[in-house]
């Protein structure tokens, strides 16, 4: 399943801004951070980016370039948290909920295509390695992975959604309406497949 990708426009947005901090070592240590992330090393950026959060942790900035890199580096769990507290210090920056949005979409996916799976507690974990002979196949997912795919899409909706109200003349507008649509589809087939697990069960 096609991943669902960041705008560049956002990364971009994100590096000007950060031009406004005062204090000259998270300003350094954002701006390596971005060196490392138009390199494609996403790793080396969070350590930049953890750094500076460190050093400050009021920065805006700071909490969404690192939402972004790890976005990036398709760690989805922690770009939800560094997310979070990005809407917690700016919550009308609407590239944001674009952002947690993507994010969302892309950790339903992976739940679905069994790269990611539920722990016996609810947890969202990283799936054994597969086998050559399983690696091409999607697995039968249980009804709880189910459930969780389906909220984290209705969830991605509501942030798509809320970008578009923050920001009425977008460019993307027509791409992000069609994918709110897919997803609200995807999420009803979900439902749908939950409903047929159920109904035998309830005949008996």
């Amino acid at each position: 399943m096609r991943k669902a990708l960041l705008l560049v426009s956002i990364l971009m947005i994100s590096v000007i801004t950060t031009a406004c901090i005062n204090n000259f070592a998270v300003q350094e240590l954002n701006n390596k951070a971005m060196g490392f992330m138009e390199q494609g090393n996403y790793k080396e950026a969070i350590e930049r980016l953890k750094s500076s959060v460190d050093l400050d942790d009021s920065i805006f900035e700071t909490h969404y370039n690192l939402a972004v890199a790890y976005t990036k580096n398709e760690d989805y769990l922690k770009a939800l948290e560094a997310y979070s507290k990005a809407i917690e210090l700016k919550p009308d920056f609407a590239d944001t909920y674009y952002s947690i949005a993507v994010t969302q979409e892309n950790l339903a996916s992976d739940l679905i295509s069994g790269v990611l799976i539920l722990d016996e507690a609810g947890n969202i974990q990283k799936a054994p390695e597969k086998s050559l002979e399983e690696a091409g196949k999607l697995p039968d997912i249980s009804e709880k992975t189910s459930q969780t795919a389906k909220q984290l899409m209705d969830e991605a909706v509501k942030n798509y959604e809320t970008y578009l109200q923050k920001s009425p003349e977008a460019k993307d507008l027509q791409e992000v309406q069609s994918r709110v649509t897919d997803l609200k589809n995807r999420a009803a087939s979900l439902s749908g497949a939950d409903n047929a697990e159920k109904a035998p069960a309830e005949a008996e």
